[in-house]
């Protein structure tokens, strides 16, 4: 079921009635059935005779009391909010009740592990789900202290954000049948009151955990006490090392860099099963995705990422833990900053120093795409409620935001800037602050006047294109030179940017930058007098460096230079750049597929960047899969597999390179004899030196031949024997979907629609291999049950499972003009919810690229066809 929803003007009106919240919740989670019984007692101050509600997302309450007096549960309560009248100035709540176990990783998630049985719990707060757990006040700037006492299984590790005390004895009252299989030994942690803190960064994690422990010295002298947990199955793949030198090195830096000691009493990092998002910041114990486990040998870009992931989390303990938004409205606040944050900490502080080309080429592309779909919203968004803030965890939240921080430590210097947020952090510690008390600091550190900059920069949305415009004699000397900047018509904003350009030169060392010109540009037109006299370069790069946020465009001789010559670039995020730009050129259509395909083939083989073989080669995917005319879509795909095929064998062995090559021909291969090959890997009748067939890459053969029709039920079979765990399962449950027959497709879509007892992880992994397909046309029959269902999808669904079936079941493969009729006319008949309306807008936004895509191939076809 949803979750309590809250308006802006109800956290507004509740915030003026209610202040100081203190909760001491009693849960009591020793049973083995699916609810367990929540006992939440409330003191807060209000305004006398005032009214509010409290959240409580509940199966049953059993007990509501205000300052002593008996309310009638079945008058006060509907399920997911209590009405509270005539508040005294000082008041005491006690809520009773009973609630439930989740599936869907919202609330407190329950796990069963089908290794060993054991029983894993972790709980999920944001945006707002504490309530599905204890009575709250759930909204961000109603601050508390939690204090948990917590019965469980004698067992089991308790972690919360207080440190864990020593479990004592308990006796479990029995409560019938759905206490069948719950433990005789049970034990009691009485928490300490926690550090006072938004409830959507509240964390409760228990059961048989396997720990290991260490400290990390503060600025301050203090000996921060740190964990990493796993599951007990996977505690082999547990490094904590990593871990832990991640955390001592990001805490040096964070405290050096804002001035702050780190804020809480303890760092734990759990890994947790079946989780929805890649981490989540809750204050003291952070909670990871199992996807950073690695069970197998990973590429050096997924190892960057993880670095990544955890310096964000960690970055947030200063800026959206101890300082924290008023309201959602500011979750940029949060999110953009940690993501800035962690990319300037991984750049410093780690082995991946080549991070900001990365930064270069996944954020900024990403936050460029999500900036031009209909859906796009300033980074300052309009929140009205809980609904609009889940759906804006984007790409505009989090990179472009970060993209646009980055811009404006350009422009301020970043001394500057970190004094300013270092002010920031003092003076809001503990407590909400907004957009403007930002700026205040930065603006005294900088003396600068951010008030336009943020007008401009925040406050408005798109995207904009910057490029040059060379003039040149007959001799091919630059007469006249300027960068013009544009915006789409539906977001005409045009901004300030601070930015370079490089002036390129094909020499016998390869593409040497010649000349630089930094400058500021503001308005449609802006005069580069300092390349007036030089010779026209070979490639003329526009945002040289990276250095502001926009969509940036080759002029023809450049663009042609870069598919030519684009390894002769020695700085990656110059070589970042120039990849951007031709793929958001190709999904504008402005050039032919064919282009884009052969600038990455021609060059991929002399990348040095994991990260940006790793994108190059997602893209490469996506552009033969469905921006590519049919007309030689097969040809082309069957000739891309075979090139990466070909840089695998030649690739060092045991290297980085080759294993990326490999995984990326799994995605690629699409002929019978690219599926006899992955047949001869697996079997090893095909060898490479240095390349292990190891538990994942085993499985990601089994699901490309799947998908090719070339995997039996046997091969699936077998690969699950081998593999009969929690993610062996799901990988089997994607081969299996995977499967190029109508009947299975069809089943697997039915499954994942109207099936309410699987997981959140079961429903992506099935939901993941039916849209795995070299025959789209094989996602069509079930179009228009998907439109008939969405409705009821919506109303009656989680938003994590509403938005899954939204999103993973629409067949996106599927490139026709007859499906985009199809999702037109839904819109225009179902303007409401805004959500979800904005979900399947994204949708058709997505597919109106890939049609336009396809003509433009198409035409360079015919054209050079005549």
């Amino acid at each position: 079921m949803p979750a309590a929803d809250l308006t802006r003007i109800e956290a507004e009106q509740r915030a003026r009635v209610v202040r100081s919240p203190r909760y001491d919740i009693r849960l009591d989670l020793s049973g083995a059935g699916e609810t367990f019984r929540s006992e939440t007692l409330v003191s807060f101050e209000a305004e006398p005779g005032a009214s509010t509600f409290i959240e409580a997302c509940t199966t049953e309450v059993h007990e509501v009391t205000l300052n002593g007096s008996p309310l009638d549960a079945a008058v006060v309560s509907d399920g997911t909010r209590i009405r509270l009248d005539g508040l005294a100035g000082t008041n005491e709540l006690r809520v009773v009740s009973t609630a439930a176990y989740t599936n869907t990783g919202e609330g407190l998630h329950r796990f069963v592990d089908p290794v060993d049985g054991a029983t894993y719990l972790y709980t999920e707060f944001a945006v707002a789900e504490a309530n599905r757990v204890f009575a709250v006040f759930d909204q961000p700037d109603l601050k508390a202290s939690f204090t948990f006492t917590i019965t469980a299984p004698a067992a089991w590790t308790v972690l919360s954000n207080a440190a864990t005390p020593g479990p004592v004895p308990a006796t479990r009252v029995a409560t019938g049948a759905a206490d069948d299989g719950a433990p005789d030994a049970v034990s009691t942690w009485s928490f300490a009151p926690g550090p006072v803190i938004s409830s959507y960064i509240v964390a409760i994690i228990a059961g048989p955990y396997a720990a290991w422990h260490g400290s990390a010295r503060s600025v301050d002298g203090r000996d921060i006490p740190l964990g990493v947990l796993t599951r007990a199955s996977l505690a082999r793949y547990a490094e904590p090392e990593v871990m832990f030198e991640l955390v001592q090195a990001g805490l040096g830096f964070y405290e050096t860099a804002f001035g702050v000691p780190y804020p809480y009493g303890k760092y734990d990092q759990i890994f947790v099963p079946e989780y929805n998002w890649g981490a989540m910041e809750n204050v003291g114990a952070v909670t990871f995705n199992e996807a950073y486990l690695f069970r197998s040998r990973v590429s050096d870009a997924r190892r960057e990422q993880r670095a990544i992931v955890v310096l964000h989390e960690l970055s947030h303990m200063w800026f959206g833990n101890s300082v924290t938004m008023k309201w959602w409205n500011d979750l940029w606040l949060n999110e953009s900053f940690a993501t800035w944050a962690s990319t300037l900490a991984t750049a410093a502080v780690t082995e991946f120093t080549g991070v900001w080309a990365t930064f270069a080429s996944d954020e900024k592309t990403h936050a460029a795409e999500q900036d031009q779909l209909p859906s796009t919203h300033p980074i300052v968004a309009e929140i009205a409620n809980l609904a609009d803030v889940e759906v804006n965890f984007d790409a505009i939240t989090y990179d472009k935001g970060a993209s646009v921080l980055k811009q404006l430590v350009a422009w301020v210097g970043l001394d500057a800037f970190q004094r300013g947020v270092g002010a920031y952090l003092t003076a809001h510690a503990g407590g909400n602050a907004t957009l403007r008390d930002l700026l205040d600091e930065l603006e005294s550190a900088s003396g600068r006047d951010l008030t336009r900059w943020s007008a401009l920069w925040l406050e408005t949305a798109g995207v904009n294109t910057l490029r040059a415009v060379i003039e040149t004699d007959a001799s091919g000397t630059i007469t006249a030179a300027r960068v013009e900047q544009s915006a789409a018509p539906g977001h005409p904003t045009l901004r300030p940017h601070r930015l370079a350009l490089g002036c390129y030169e094909l020499g016998e060392t390869g593409l040497a930058r010649t000349h630089r010109i930094e400058l500021d540009i503001d308005g449609a037109v802006t005069e580069v007098p300092e390349l007036v006299g030089l010779d026209r370069p070979d490639l003329l790069l526009v945002n040289d460096d990276d250095l502001t946020y926009a969509k940036v465009r080759l002029d023809p001789g450049s663009f042609r230079t870069a598919i030519d010559h684009l390894p002769k670039l020695s700085d990656p995020v110059s070589r970042a750049v120039v990849l951007g730009s031709a793929w958001d050129a190709l999904r504008d259509a402005e050039v032919p597929t064919i282009d884009f395909v052969r600038l990455v083939i021609g060059s991929i083989g002399h990348e040095t960047q994991s990260a940006a073989r790793g994108l190059a080669l997602a893209r490469l995917e996506l552009a033969i899969g469905r921006y590519l005319a049919d007309e030689h879509r097969t040809q082309v795909a069957a000739e891309a597999g075979d090139a990466i095929w070909a840089l695998a064998e030649l690739a060092e062995p045991g290297s980085d390179t080759q294993l990326q090559f490999i995984k990326g021909f799994t995605r690629i291969a699409s002929t019978a004899a690219h599926a006899d090959v992955l047949g001869s890997l697996l079997d090893g009748s095909i060898k490479l030196a240095g390349l292990e067939i190891d538990l994942d890459l085993h499985w990601e053969l089994v699901i490309a031949r799947a998908t090719l029709g070339a995997a039996a039920d046997e091969e699936i079979d077998e690969a699950l024997a081998s593999d009969d765990t929690a993610k062996g399962r799901l990988l089997a449950e994607t081969a299996r979907a995977a499967r190029p027959d109508q009947a299975v497709k069809d089943a697997a879509w039915r499954r994942v629609a109207t099936d309410a007892a699987l997981s959140n992880d079961l429903a992506r992994a099935i939901a993941d291999g039916w849209q795995r397909t070299a025959q789209p046309e094989l996602l069509a029959s079930t179009a228009t049950e998907y439109f008939a269902g969405l409705q009821r999808v919506w109303a009656d669904r989680s938003f994590t499972m509403a938005s899954l079936i939204v999103k993973r079941l629409y067949p996106a493969p599927l490139v026709s003009p007859e499906l985009a009729a199809m999702t037109r006319a839904w819109l225009e008949a179902n303007q409401t919810p805004a959500p979800l309306h904005r979900l399947v807008s994204e949708q058709l936004d997505e597919l109106e690229r890939a049609l336009a895509a396809q003509a433009r191939d198409a035409s360079e076809l015919s054209g050079a066809a005549q």
